[in-house]
């Protein structure tokens, strides 16, 4: 039976090193609800000397007969542990996290029960995991083995804390490794929870730190660690490419799940009304504070004006409340300073040029304490534009129109991200056609914004390394050994 935590017995001001809850070296930080600016809580922060500890900790962990001799199955009941304690949490880390990053309570409580899938999918995983007898080219019997790497690092993002902790932690303990989890500034406190989970549930000491603090000290001393054996990295472009450029010193290999502008597109044949939902839906929901965000959209130039008629009119009718009021579906940004960041980006475009359709202007009145902006359509833009290149990482998106496939294919390929796309017709022949051409690590067909544990995820070009997701997620936590045992009757003849 799960042992029932609350956020009210929790003193976030201690960070988890290694199962030990206690204060940090970096002193306290302040939790802050974008809805009005109310602090939720105060949290710890890590110091250098946190990480040596942490580090020391996880390898002493690894390098327990207790964990190390583990069998898959047994590690497999472990972290089904851990997900049946997410979901018996789920509504508290709902809660939680609502408070500490302003989503809907709808959003956060699937993210928390996406989390609890996320343990349940790698546990199985590791209950039908096979190692490979490879085919013998002489007189051996040949194998290939996968081994833990040891500590490695997990480095995640604000706008979707628990189901990224889950996609990192999960795979890399199912693999036999040791986890330091650096949570970000903004959103630290879901993180802290899930650890004192983890540990109730029954993960032997050591096995996992969560260390929040500031990336360019905290994360930047993990990535550098000698002892830190891989890092798995999802944010943004530029700190992505740092971690690369350090971790290629080291020989460390990386997983970096970074930004996008991901195309939509709709062809005339597209079911209109399916199509404007899932648009809608594909850029705003989660405020677009999303990777995957179809924040460009190419609508066929026969049906423009009715498509973008009913796409100005549905975006400006969508609600904006409260992350706990359940009408809600515009909540607000994560921050004050982030919201000011994408309100400049759009005024920007707008003196370039662009046309507001809607939105466009940060909100007064009942809206004016919290971080809040509102659903935003440009167009007169082109895909050359500032505001069609670089992510904006909030709810606007650039509305262009195309005639011509090739053209298509060459604007939506015309960016330095390759994460996600979209595309919206009854034509499978020409979706699979668009599809196989686009350069992206996701392509959804007359849908947006699904996915699925079984199903690897990532992006080319600037929009990352590496797949998260799939059956070989915890292999990429392990490094792969040959076995040859020699099968000959005679010695060597080399002497």
């Amino acid at each position: 039976m799960t042992t029932m935590l609350e956020p009210a017995q929790i003193d976030f001001s201690q960070i988890c090193v290694g199962g030990i809850f206690r204060a940090g070296e970096g002193g306290t930080g302040r939790s802050i609800d974008p809805t009005d600016g109310a602090l939720v809580a105060d949290y710890g922060i890590a110091g250098l000397g946190d990480v040596e500890e942490a580090v020391a900790m996880g390898r002493t962990a690894v390098e327990d007969p207790a964990w190390r001799n583990l069998k898959p199955h047994e590690r497999a009941r472990v972290l089904a542990r851990i997900g049946d304690a997410l979901e018996a949490h789920a509504e508290v880390i709902s809660v939680l996290q609502t408070r500490d990053t302003g989503k809907t309570l709808a959003e956060t409580r699937a993210l928390a029960l996406s989390a609890a899938g996320t343990f349940r999918y790698v546990a199985a995983t590791l209950e039908t995991m096979d190692e490979e007898l490879t085919p013998p080219r002489g007189p051996w019997l040949t194998m290939s083995v996968h081994e833990p790497l040891g500590v490695v690092a997990a480095i995640t993002p604000w706008n979707s804390p628990i189901a990224s902790d889950a996609q990192k932690v999960a795979p890399a303990l199912a693999a036999g490794n040791a986890v330091i989890l650096k949570p970000a500034e903004w959103t630290p406190l879901v993180s802290l929870f899930f650890a004192r989970l983890a540990y109730a549930a029954g993960l032997p000491k050591g096995l996992l730190s969560v260390l929040p603090g500031p990336g360019r000290i905290i994360g930047d001393a993990l990535v550098r660690h000698e002892q830190v054996k891989k890092v798995s990295f999802t944010g943004g472009t530029v700190t992505g490419i740092r971690i690369a450029q350090i971790a290629a010193t080291k020989l460390m290999p990386v997983s970096l799940e970074l930004g996008g502008k991901s195309p939509t597109i709709v062809f005339p044949d597209a079911d209109i009304e399916e199509a404007v939902a899932g648009v809608l839906y594909g850029v705003f929901s989660s405020t677009g504070q999303s990777c995957i965000a179809g924040s460009r959209l190419f609508v066929h130039e026969s049906i423009r004006e009715e498509f973008v008629d009913r796409l100005v009119a549905r975006a400006s009718a969508l609600r904006m409340g409260r992350g706990d009021a359940p009408a809600t579906q515009m909540a607000p940004m994560i921050h004050h300073r982030h919201r000011d960041h994408v309100a400049a980006m759009v005024d920007a475009a707008v003196a370039a040029g662009a046309r507001v359709l809607c939105g466009g202007e940060v909100p007064q009145g009942e809206f004016a304490e919290g971080a809040w902006y509102p659903p935003t359509i440009l167009d007169n833009v082109v895909n050359t534009d500032t505001i069609c290149r670089e992510e904006v990482f909030g709810p606007v998106l650039a509305v262009m129109s195309w005639s011509d496939e090739e053209d298509l294919v060459s604007q939506c390929n015309d960016n330095a991200y390759g994460l996600a796309c979209g595309i919206w017709t009854r034509d499978y022949k020409a979706a699979w056609r668009i599809a196989r051409r686009i350069e992206a690590g996701t392509v959804w067909i007359n849908t947006y914004k699904q996915f699925s544990s079984s199903t690897p995820f990532g992006g080319v070009k600037e929009s990352g390394l590496g797949r998260e997701k799939g059956r070989h997620w915890v292999q990429s936590y392990m490094n792969q050994k040959a076995i040859y045992w020699g099968m000959s009757e005679q010695p060597i003849g080399w002497a």
